[in-house]
This record gives structure tokens, sequence and C-alpha cells, in this order.
């Protein structure tokens, strides 16, 4: 069975080309011959040519692999992601062990935010129509 699938994708491949790609020039015969051969042979530069090389080369894939636009992404995710831990364990995770280092500012947070709810509220009523006597009436029930 496995021979006859494979049989088949080798008869249905396109036959070799009657003329193959006839190249002008070989290695031999190249009319433009490099400047300089690469890789040099670091044993017999100096030092300093040899950190010259290194430097232009770190210089070069650093430009050639740089992607601005993912690693921008990328740390925005990360701090997004490292602050959202952070404001949830202070603000909102409870480990249910009693007292912790965060709750003084648990309860400043609840209060912050019964305020805003409350000034929210207010707004609401006033709008309604039913002025301050509706705002009692909602505290009262």
């Amino acid at each position: 069975m496995a021979s006859t699938i494979f049989g088949s994708l080798f008869r249905r491949a396109s036959p070799a080309p009657a003329n193959p790609i006839h190249f002008r020039y070989t290695a031999e015969t190249n009319p433009f011959r490099a400047k300089r051969h690469w890789p040099p042979d670091f044993s017999k530069l100096s030092q300093k040519h040899q950190f010259r090389l290194e430097r232009r080369f770190r210089r070069r894939t650093k430009l050639k692999w740089a992607r601005p636009t993912w690693m921008k992404v990328t740390k925005l995710t990360q701090w997004g992601s490292i602050l959202f831990v952070c404001v949830y364990g202070t603000l909102f995770l409870d480990m249910g062990e009693g007292e912790t280092a965060f709750d003084g500012v648990r309860r400043w947070y609840a209060e912050q935010l019964g305020s805003i709810q409350a000034s929210r509220e207010f707004e609401g009523g006033s709008r309604s129509g039913g002025g301050a006597g509706a705002m009692e009436k909602k505290q009262e029930t």
C-alpha cells in the first residue's frame, strides 16, 4: 500500500528538464572576484584588526535581526502582565491566612472605590429629578 502511494508521487513529478541551466561563469572563471577573502584567517590578523571585524560583524547582525515593533509589543506585554500581577496580588488576592501586609492598602482602595460609587449614585439620583429626597429614600431602603 505504502509503495503505491509513494510510487504515484514520483510518477507524477515533472521530468528533469532536457536543457539544464548553464551558468557562464564558475568559481574559477568568475571575472567579478571578491576584494577580500572571506572568512579571513584570524591567526594571521592582529588583535586590533580581529576586534574591528568582530565589532563590524556584531553590528551587522544586530541590524539584520532587529525587530523594533516586535520588541516594543513584547516589552509592553511583559510590563503589562507584571503590573497586572502586582495590582491583583496587592488589592484582590486573598490567600485566607488572616492579616497581610496589604490590608491597609486594600481598606484605603475600598474606601476610595466606595466614595466613587456613592458620588455616581448621587449624580444618578439628581438626574432622575428626585433630588436629595430621592437619595434619602434610597439610603433608608
